[in-house]
């Protein structure tokens, strides 16, 4: 039986050429680096060059920060939770705005500052599975402290736009984040640009180890550490580096930069060719318009067959793919992105997230046709709605 991967918004392949640099500093190279002997300052320098890779890869200055964290949603975590104790409990800010369909690391915060009596707006998304900027200014108040907006989305892979609420924040001197775990080795992502003054990712979705991650900082912006201890990372994140991760993730950043035309032409083609396979059967949608969708992304449904189902045959013929974020696929639940969208009850519980890498081969898609193509056929065979 042949085995398929298309689940990379949920995690990547760690990358072999990852891999390979970070193994010498697990056994070899393993000192604390903030000792003084050499067994610590000897991963100085590949630590430097790590964390130079990460400036380079989202076009940090050198005076912003890129502190590493355990993964993005610490990351997200420190950002809400930070600005509720400098601007929010200590200050005289009480809002943030934010969309209905953030990861939940983002949402699940929201929510419990919400308990401690933030007042949360929560955007909705048209029916093409975007907001708009104009939403975002129009939500903006006096007391606006943060504005948190994905820079694409996870179930759909549609791209929101940053750049134009970037704009808008800076104008109204409002604090801009944004969670660009989706976004990073699919798209360029320039922090200058889009005036972001906190960006959120995680390693291991483009194609770094798990259990890593960071958040950028805009030079001269405040953030009250989630974590403290000893001065690690100029006093802002305590915890002993975690050594092999951090150079794991610099070579990420590196080889997500320069795979970036890849994902652009290769990439996108074979999304394409399997999305245009897939809208030949009867009664398929795909959510959103190709041209505002990062590369490797398709959220489809199959009218008459659950989501669940679908995955089930898949999985028996080797494939890998979700029906949402992998944070929730426990719960059984429609997805909320048809359910933000408007989609009726039925077809809500019928979406499949498919997300491609630069690992998959025309060949995988051919045989994911098939097997896609032989499901909904049995599928809708035994189905009562359908």
């Amino acid at each position: 039986m042949q085995s398929v991967y298309l689940d990379n918004n949920a995690t990547t392949m760690v990358d072999p050429k990852v891999k390979e640099i970070m193994q010498p500093y697990f056994c070899e190279y393993f000192g604390n680096p903030n000792s003084l002997h050499k067994f610590g300052t000897q991963t100085h320098h590949a630590i430097h060059e790590a964390i130079s890779e990460l400036y380079k890869g989202i076009n940090a200055d050198d005076n912003d920060d890129v502190i590493i964290t355990g993964c993005a949603t610490e990351s997200n975590n420190w950002v809400l939770k930070g600005i509720y104790f400098d601007l929010i409990f200590n200050g005289n800010k009480k809002h943030i705005v934010t969309t209905e369909v953030e990861h939940p690391a983002v949402g699940a915060t929201c929510s419990f500052l919400e308990s401690l009596g933030v007042r949360i707006t929560r955007l909705p998304i048209n029916e093409y599975g975007n907001i708009s900027a104009q939403q975002v200014e129009e939500a903006i108040c006096d007391d606006t402290a943060l504005v948190s907006i994905m820079w694409a989305n996870n179930e759909t892979g549609l791209i929101f736009p940053i750049h134009e609420i970037g704009q808008i924040c800076k104008k109204k001197g409002v604090l801009f984040h944004t969670d660009a775990v989706q976004a990073i080795g699919k798209i360029p992502v320039d922090v200058q640009s889009a005036n972001v003054d906190f960006l959120s990712f995680s390693a291991h979705k483009f194609h770094g180890p798990k259990g890593i991650g960071g958040l950028y900082i805009r030079n001269g912006v405040s953030l009250t550490p989630l974590l403290h201890g000893g001065e690690h990372m100029r006093g802002r994140r305590s915890g002993t580096l975690n050594v092999p991760y951090i150079i794991g993730m610099g070579e990420a950043m590196r080889l997500a930069v320069e795979y970036l035309d890849f994902e652009h032409v290769s990439v996108r083609g074979l999304r394409d060719y399997l999305e245009d396979e897939l809208l030949k059967i009867k009664d398929v949608f795909v959510v959103g318009s190709r041209e505002n969708r990062v590369p490797n992304t398709t959220l489809i449904s199959v009218r008459g067959i659950e989501g669940e189902a679908m995955l089930w045959d898949l999985n028996k013929a080797g494939i890998g793919c979700s029906t949402g974020s992998a944070c929730a696929s426990e719960d059984l639940e429609a997805n909320p992105v048809m359910v933000a969208i408007g989609a009726d009850k039925e077809l809500a519980h019928t979406a499949i997230r498919i997300s491609l890498s630069r690992f998959n081969t025309k060949e995988e898609m051919d045989y994911m046709i098939a097997v896609f193509k032989k499901a909904v056929d049995r599928l809708r065979n035994i189905s009562s709605s359908y």
